[in-house]
């Protein structure tokens, strides 16, 4: 026998023992009792033909099922709040907002213009641009206030939807100054023995880790440094550490002329990741999804 579709308030609850480890914790919280919180569990536990927790000493831990309710259960909550908003903005006819999130790594003009064929075909609805750290673009996405991310490199998840809108050529900015500034093109292996400006050390960020990634390829092992100015646009990065940079930027003159952008050879390609709730339908986000 398939089982039933879990309730909705149980899934909240059940989340909420699974945040603190305790019932009794939990019941505080929610303003229930104990023991209607307890019952309401062992329905859900019997709805599922699943059980959720187990007891080690004192505390509630999740079994293996508990774990996958707890990771889909927020993703499905968040979904059903994010379902609930537009029906009542649809019911009182106010006009729908669509809010895109996008990291640093990828400036205003960049996520305008990957929106555009979306501006252009719902010119009743209102959009508004954010700009996000990686970590908290996520968590925005996840909780609904942010209906698409963007950011830059491929981030496996499994908590969010993923696409890839697009592929934006890597170039090379570096200060006006620099040798390498009279130069329309710049062979990578060039750049051993370079700083190399970032705006997270590796390991903490995909798009880092991508830029490091595409150095060692090239056969060497590059010194970097972390900017000191975030959220900035990443072309200004060679202003404050005097360091070449990887950028996005069309080619040429940046930042009144104080940093020159000269094209990388050979090309290298980094992605633009759409991100979204899962469970969700948006039409604005199929036109994105159905471009060319």
């Amino acid at each position: 026998m398939s089982p039933d579709v879990p309730d909705l308030r149980r899934l909240r609850q059940f989340i909420a023992i699974a945040d603190v480890g305790s019932v009794t914790a939990a019941a505080t919280s929610l303003h229930i009792s104990q023991q209607a919180l307890s019952s309401s569990m062992q329905q859900l536990e019997k709805d599922l033909s699943a059980t959720l927790f187990r007891r080690e000493g004192r505390r509630l831990t999740l079994t293996r099922a508990g774990e996958l309710l707890l990771t889909e259960g927020r993703t499905l909550l968040a979904a059903a709040q994010t379902v609930a908003t537009r029906v009542q903005h649809s019911a009182h006819g106010t006009a729908e907002m669509f809010v895109v999130g996008h990291t640093p790594a990828l400036s205003g003009s960049e996520a305008y213009a990957r929106l555009e064929p979306a501006i252009y075909a719902f010119p009743d609805t209102s959009f508004t641009f954010r700009q996000l750290y990686p970590d908290q673009l996520a968590d925005a996405v996840l909780d609904g206030s942010v209906h698409l991310g963007l950011r830059r490199g491929v981030v496996p998840t499994n908590e969010l939807a993923t696409a890839i809108l697009g592929y934006d050529r890597v170039r090379l900015a570096v200060p006006r100054e620099h040798q390498l500034a009279v130069r329309p093109v710049v062979d990578i292996h060039e750049l051993a023995g370079e700083r190399i400006a970032l705006w997270a050390p590796p390991g903490s960020s995909y798009y880092s880790d991508f830029l490091i990634g595409a150095c060692r390829r090239a056969g060497f092992e590059p010194e970097y440094v972390v900017s000191r100015v975030q959220g900035a646009a990443t072309v200004a990065a060679p202003l404050t550490t005097g360091a070449v940079t990887f950028v996005t930027t069309p080619p040429g003159p940046a930042m009144d002329g104080r940093v020159v952008v000269t094209e990388l050879e050979p090309p290298l390609l980094v992605g633009a990741q759409a991100m979204w709730q899962r469970h969700t339908s948006s039409a604005v986000r199929e036109v994105l999804l159905t471009q060319p």
